[in-house]
């Protein structure tokens, strides 16, 4: 063992107050097993990912534990105590999940801000993600913090941190806290024992989030008529509890849930993993959907974020939308929900991350409202509508391809439970016009044009091979200079590259003479080129990125026109040219899912 991992074996069993993960490293040390213990020590689970901290849940300072909890705990009220006004007598808002160790990290979090006489609003149960950043703006609180690996597998967990505007942490906060967190290494002794009883503990409960979703429906007594039947999974998370609710306050007939995935269950025992993109996660909901004779699956992840559906087609198929198809049909809603109202469409404004479909773009270029795109995560697109908000538009939608929504103005993060109501709304109101999502779909399309995605990944578990091959792609043909302007492809699959936007270098052709992008940095690499054939109108566009949690080149591919099966052929070309020439997956030997 070496001096530096000695160094950090030894602090972690000197700090870590958990018998069992500290035997977990004790019996490690015995073992000699010094390559697990190398995995396990370094490098420490960084502050920042998804506007906290995820990870598997062992001891180490790579891992995610009770003494990491504690940490962060202790760095994060230090912190907000510096720079929140009035944090003292405002409070912090904290909940839970149902995987395992959370209803225990919660209690180490709570009475962490409770040990520096901070109020903590407590619900000593399971919440859905979305509860927390909604108490956090009802009751004006500091911060908030949820325990919760959203859809990660079973193995994992999380700690998830929104800021007093109730949107997740963004910079400079992410560092500042980071920082707090290594100056407060030393655990407090915490009276988890104790916490029931203490004056600064408040509890919250979910009546003004009901209140909040009671607002988004318009047409109870036409819910309450419906011939549609529901089918809803939980994904083994807790969202059940909250969805049988919402129904009720829409008016709509109960669904009928998938029995095997309807209460919390941290084992995930039917899915390999619980997020409802993943192939074959709604097979369950299919088989029983199939069974009652339903229209429509509806489906949330674990912590009841994010939503997914599907429609049985005419001829008896199953038909899941995906998050920018989802996205289209809300968008589209709260278009003519808008337009109704009488207010003027240039105070309208809708907001999606760059690598979501710019089909919402199409459409506000053509009715006249204002799109908005920013960075990837919700942490951005909440924090971009409240600015929107500041300028005098009214924002009451916003989404990300990976099947995340945002309705109203109560919440700027996205719900679950809101998106399943709404689109059970809206379909209910389709029916009634002699529709259904995919036709209502199709009728769209004619209108504005067709946008098709084709997202995936390459795997690479070497760092400098994806910097080298992002290095190539900033000097395609060679002839760049050092420091100067950078040399992308000029075509893609034969279309012209019009634009390219580069966020790891700050360069955006399109914005001369600085050429500097609108959007900040990403952390990570990210270009994303749009390209055209000027002939006949198609157009397309690819963003490529690295993933902040796994070892990923992930591209978000889109493309549009006027003819279906011109697209759908030419992003089969654009993928083979990603792979073959750009990435050059074969000579660099990167996986494909």
């Amino acid at each position: 063992m070496n001096a530096t991992l000695k160094d950090l074996t030894d602090q972690w069993l000197h700090l870590d107050p958990n018998e069992e993960t500290r035997s977990e490293i004790q019996n490690l040390v015995k073992e000699g097993n010094i390559s697990e213990l190398e995995r396990r020590m370094s490098p420490r689970i960084e502050f920042g990912t998804a506007g906290g901290l995820r990870g598997r849940m062992e001891a180490g300072w790579a891992r995610m534990n009770d003494l990491i909890i504690i940490q962060a705990s202790q760095g994060l009220c230090a912190y907000i105590l510096k720079n929140v006004q009035d944090a003292q007598s405002r409070g912090v808002v904290v909940g839970h999940d149902h995987r395992h160790h959370s209803a225990k990290w919660a209690k180490l979090t709570a009475a962490a801000f409770i040990d520096q006489g901070v109020p903590v609003y407590f619900h000593d149960g399971l919440v859905h993600t979305p509860l927390v950043p909604f108490t956090v703006k009802k009751n004006n609180a500091a911060c908030g913090v949820m325990i919760t690996a959203s859809h990660n597998p079973k193995q994992d967990n999380g700690y998830k941190v929104y800021w007093e505007n109730a949107v997740q942490i963004i910079e400079p906060h992410d560092k500042g806290i980071s920082a707090s967190i290594r100056e407060y290494r030393d655990p407090r002794p915490l009276g988890v024992d104790g916490l029931a009883s203490s004056p600064l503990l408040r509890n919250y409960d979910f009546e003004g989030y009901f209140g909040y979703i009671n607002t988004l429906c318009h047409y109870r007594s036409l819910n309450a008529h419906t011939p549609l039947k529901f089918v809803n999974t939980s994904m083994h998370g807790v969202s059940d509890s909250p969805m049988k609710r919402a129904f009720e306050l829409f008016g709509l007939p109960e669904y009928i849930p998938v029995a095997a995935q309807q209460k919390p269950d941290p084992e995930f025992p039917t899915v390999k993993f619980p997020n409802p993109e993943e192939k074959g996660a709604l097979d369950l909901a299919i088989a029983t959907a199939n069974e009652v004779g339903a229209d429509y699956i509806l489906a949330q992840d674990p912590d009841s974020d994010r939503f997914a559906a599907a429609e049985k087609s005419p001829e008896g198929k199953w038909i899941q939308f995906t998050g920018d198809q989802l996205g289209t049909l809300f968008a589209s809603a709260c278009l003519e929900k808008y337009k109704a109202s009488g207010k003027p469409l240039s105070k309208l404004a809708m907001v999606a991350s760059t690598v979501s479909s710019k089909m919402i773009e199409a459409i506000a270029h053509i009715e006249g409202f204002k799109f908005a795109e920013c960075l990837t995560g919700f942490k951005y697109i909440g924090n971009t509508a409240l600015v929107l908000e500041k300028e005098g538009y009214e924002v009451p939608f916003g989404y990300e391809e990976a099947i995340g929504f945002m309705f109203g103005n109560q919440l700027r993060d996205k719900d679950g439970v809101a998106a399943s109501v709404v689109f059970s709304e809206f379909v209910v109101t389709l029916q009634k016009a002699g529709k259904t999502a995919s036709s209502h779909l199709k009728e769209l399309y004619e209108r504005y044009g067709y946008f098709q995605t084709s997202n995936s990944y390459f795997l690479c578990t070497e760092p400098q091979t994806i910097n080298t091959i992002f290095a190539r792609l900033c000097n395609y043909d060679g002839q760049a200079s050092p420091g100067g302007t950078p040399h992308y492809p000029t075509t893609l699959a034969g279309l012209e590259v019009t634009s390219v936007r580069d966020l790891t270098v700050g360069y955006d052709s399109s914005n001369p003479p600085s050429y500097k992008p609108a959007l900040p940095l990403s952390s990570g690499h990210m270009i994303q080129f749009r390209a055209e054939n000027k002939a006949d109108g198609t157009k397309v566009t690819l963003t490529t990125r690295t993933s902040g949690t796994e070892p990923k080149v992930k591209y978000y591919l889109e493309g549009s026109g006027k003819d279906a099966n011109a697209v759908g052929s030419l992003l089969h070309r654009v993928v083979q040219e990603l792979s073959d020439e750009w990435m050059e997956a074969d000579k660099h030997g990167l996986g494909k899912p």
